[in-house]
């Protein structure tokens, strides 16, 4: 008699749990990835309001608390919260704006939280309306949206690239000979090191950087010694939140860009990963973004979104684990709690960072590119549609203030180059392909139609495993 085996199970690359010390090495590389652009709002928004170094440093240390409880959240998952995808979160940088006008004009920190607190409430309660609009991000959108993302964040590599902005050497040959030297480095590894280690090359470009840059005189470590060795961040520092109207309102505005801009990241990993997002798994990660946000008001910080940095890091390793990011998650978590390793990190040299994030970013837009091949471009409608759209999300990249003279709701749309590039992308698909007289959208060629549901993703997923 001959027995029957069992269908053996695959698990998904997204859910896989590499061993602990690749784990570890994985997601230590995304702590670095991201660190200098997490603590860069709190940075600017402590910066601008005069705040004391201790409470600049507390709201630091609250910021990266929170960013760790939030990736975790994202990337784990509880009940309908968390899109469970290598998703890392941050600090948007669309609520610079509206945050430094009410801290500096309209009621301070205080007010700054109580509107942090209501937008974070209003994106969970429209998380399954944004879930429902899916269907308006076809590939020629979302090919789009993936491509502004990487060219917008070329210019935040540049920067760091040539010392940090505002930095006294700015530009200087050196801070640009340590970044080629970084770049140099983790290209040598991709392309020479065995596996594991060309996984890791991005790792390994920042520690031969940083290693490099002690002797030269680039790094600071004083404020390491500052530093305390345990801080615990307590619900409402500052005191309680004031919920002003105009405050409100604002932040509601930069609710909506926040969420137009996760919605775009969230399906780029999607596709770099082989998991699509369907309506419910993005109606999963708006609710976590949201909650997020809710406790950023409550713990002194402030709102969340998806960190588009992360997302060229996992196009360029193409290590898809999720639990990968909530390693890193946990890291971030434990730089919140203990300042003096958080101050360790800080010390790494911007053009360190710079050298590494060309390659991040570039691999960001490389990746819109790569979804854009499969659109049907026979025609010019979809070719003037990508080509307004990557104009307008470059536009304030390219020429920063061009819309200072413009209401401050305006500003806090169109001032994002990813939020411009998204809301241009989305009209124009609904003026060409939606709207009476128009035409639907070419197709991609794809392994499985994206349904919605969970249907449609385990469609997807039995597509797969049947070619496997």
């Amino acid at each position: 008699m001959t027995s029957v085996r069992p269908p053996v199970s695959i698990r998904h690359p997204v859910d896989e749990v590499p061993p602990p010390g690749r784990l570890a090495a994985f997601g230590l590389q995304h702590v670095l990835a991201m660190y200098a652009g997490a603590v860069a709002v709190p940075l600017i928004v402590g910066g601008t309001m005069k705040l004391s170094p201790a409470d600049l440093a507390y709201l630091i240390n609250a910021d990266l608390l929170l960013c760790g409880i939030a990736t975790v959240l994202q990337c784990v998952g509880l009940w309908r919260f968390g899109v469970r995808l290598p998703i890392m979160q941050g600090c948007t940088f669309a609520a610079v704006t509206p945050m430094v006008l009410i801290g500096t004009e309209g009621g301070g920190l205080r007010a700054i939280y109580g509107s942090v607190i209501v937008a974070g409430v209003a994106m969970i309660l429209l998380a399954p309306v944004f879930g429902r609009l899916l269907r308006f991000f076809p590939p020629l959108v979302t090919g789009t949206v993936i491509l502004i993302i990487g060219l917008s964040l070329l210019p935040v590599a540049g920067n760091w690239a040539a010392g940090g902005q505002g930095a006294a050497d700015f530009g200087a040959p050196k801070n640009l000979g340590l970044a080629a030297g970084v770049l140099v480095v983790v290209l040598a590894v991709q392309r020479f090191a065995p596996g594991f280690l060309s996984r890791v090359a991005v790792l390994v470009g920042i520690v031969a950087g940083t290693a490099a840059a002690i002797p030269l005189g680039f790094t600071d470590f004083s404020g390491v010694g500052d530093a305390d060795w345990v801080g615990v961040s307590t619900p409402f520092h500052f005191g309680s939140p004031t919920f002003e109207t105009p405050a409100v309102a604002s932040m509601l505005v930069v609710a909506l860009v926040t969420m137009a801009e996760t919605t775009g990241d969230f399906i780029a990993v999607g596709e770099m990963t082989g998991r699509p997002v369907d309506r419910r798994r993005l109606a999963d990660g708006l609710r976590a973004d949201g909650t997020a946000t809710v406790l950023g008001g409550v713990f002194n910080t402030f709102p969340y979104t998806a960190f588009a940095q992360n997302v060229g890091l996992v196009g360029m390793t193409r290590v898809r684990s999720r639990w990968v990011v909530a390693a890193a998650g946990g890291m971030l978590v434990l730089l919140g709690l203990a300042p003096k390793l958080g101050a360790v990190v800080a010390a790494i040299p911007a053009p360190v960072l710079g050298g590494a994030g060309l390659v991040m970013f570039g691999t960001v837009a490389a990746s819109g590119l790569r979804t854009l091949a499969g659109v049907d471009f026979r025609d010019n409608h979809n070719l003037t549609m990508v080509a307004v759209s990557v104009a307008v999300g470059l536009l304030p990249v390219g020429v920063p203030g061009i819309y200072k003279e413009f209401p401050n709701w305006f500003q806090t749309v169109m001032d994002s180059g990813i939020s411009a590039g998204c809301v241009t992308a989305i009209a124009l698909n609904l003026l060409f392909n939606h709207l009476p007289g128009g035409r639907a959208s070419a197709p991609v060629a794809a392994e499985a139609p994206l349904l919605e549901g969970r249907g449609g993703e385990d469609a997807v997923e039995q597509t797969r495993e049947q070619r496997v």
